[in-house]
């Protein structure tokens, strides 16, 4: 399949996506034009919402990189939520416990949170080639203890004083904070942590033996184990390498977000994100768009539901059904390039 072929179908895919959202718009009669503009304006209309668009475009960048790493490795890392807690919840401590200047704790919450959210991606990894615990289930059943985990300490040790509420922590001191470009509410330091996360997961993945050998795992991890590489420990460091990078996800959240810990920290962009690495077919350089286009719709829903008073959710019905347009379309592309070469072979042996 060519790239021209490609592109005709990945066209295709995005037509039919904007005809069935055209349709779900107008079942609950929203004015189209209007929609079409808030699309725009919504994220982009104002120095604050261009600054929001980019702070929701740094987790999903981050927690994409994550997984481009661990589906490379033929890997389904549901568990990317709870790693981007543990994150966040191992660079919330660094922000309490640790007292000095701003470059000394950002450093140390950068760290931590990295080695916080590779720890989750390892728990994961073990239970699934020591015990034998399928990923999809081994993460969804972190992702469960990492959201009690967080609960716990927001109600309980890192309650605000004389509060028991789920609303957050104290607020971090000030040497805790990103810091932000004024009137835009954007962290120049979150921009480049996921830009360099994500270029260096390409660089790894593409022009290194360890890469090689990853991507080799993923293809087929019996014939890999036969060309003698040890498949387990690549696996391994495929969650830890995802979940640190995930880790970094909940550190942005922590310190250039929120400025203390919540419970919604992860704000659901692990599962997003997941959606943007179908989209973008593993491959870390359309992460890039793709997840500022979910940045986009997340950010428009807003104004749709404030403005024309159509429910946010809305916007997550129409990622799902680019997603769904996009995943059915490429595997009719792969089923019927399939048919060809089974064509082909069987015309040969004739």
């Amino acid at each position: 399949m060519n790239a021209l072929q490609q592109t005709k179908y990945f066209a295709g895919a995005i037509t039919i996506s904007l005809v069935v959202s055209i349709f779900f718009l107008w079942l609950v009669e929203a004015p189209l034009v209007d929609t079409a503009k808030l699309l725009v304006e919504g994220a982009f209309g104002t120095n604050q919402r261009i600054g929001d668009t980019f702070m929701i475009w740094v987790p999903l960048l981050l927690a994409s990189a994550s997984l481009v790493v661990t589906f490379s490795a033929g890997l389904w890392n549901i568990g990317v939520e709870g790693q981007i807690v543990a994150g966040a919840v191992a660079a919330s401590f660094v922000a309490r416990e640790v007292q000095g200047s701003t470059a000394v704790v950002l450093t140390l919450m950068v760290i931590g949170g990295f080695v916080g959210g590779a720890l989750w991606g390892l728990l994961v990894g073990v239970l699934r080639v020591r015990g034998g615990v399928n990923e999809i289930f081994g993460g969804i059943g972190l992702n469960f203890v990492a959201t009690g985990l967080i609960v716990y300490l927001v109600i309980g040790p890192w309650s605000r004083d004389g509060v028991a509420s789920t609303g957050g922590t104290e607020p971090f001191g000030p040497q805790a904070w990103f810091p932000t470009i004024d009137g835009l509410r954007v962290s120049p330091l979150a921009l480049i942590i996921a830009f360099v996360a994500l270029v260096s997961v390409m660089f790894l993945l593409s022009k290194t033996h360890f890469g090689l050998r990853l991507r080799a795992t993923g293809k087929n991890s019996l014939a890999a184990n036969r060309f003698g590489i040890a498949t387990s420990r690549y696996l391994l460091m495929a969650f830890i390498i995802g979940g640190g990078i995930a880790g970094l996800a909940g550190v942005t959240q922590a310190g250039a977000v929120y400025h203390r810990l919540v419970p919604s920290i992860s704000g659901g962009y692990g599962f997003l994100a997941i959606l943007i690495v179908l989209l973008a077919r593993f491959r870390g350089l359309w992460v890039i768009p793709i997840a500022l286009f979910f940045a986009t719709i997340a950010m428009a829903s807003f104004q749709w539901q404030l403005r024309l008073g159509l429910h946010s959710a809305l916007g997550g019905v129409i990622q799902g059904v680019l997603v769904l347009s996009i995943v059915l379309v490429m595997g009719y592309q792969e089923g019927r390039q399939h048919r060809e070469q089974s064509n082909i072979r069987g015309n040969t042996a004739l």
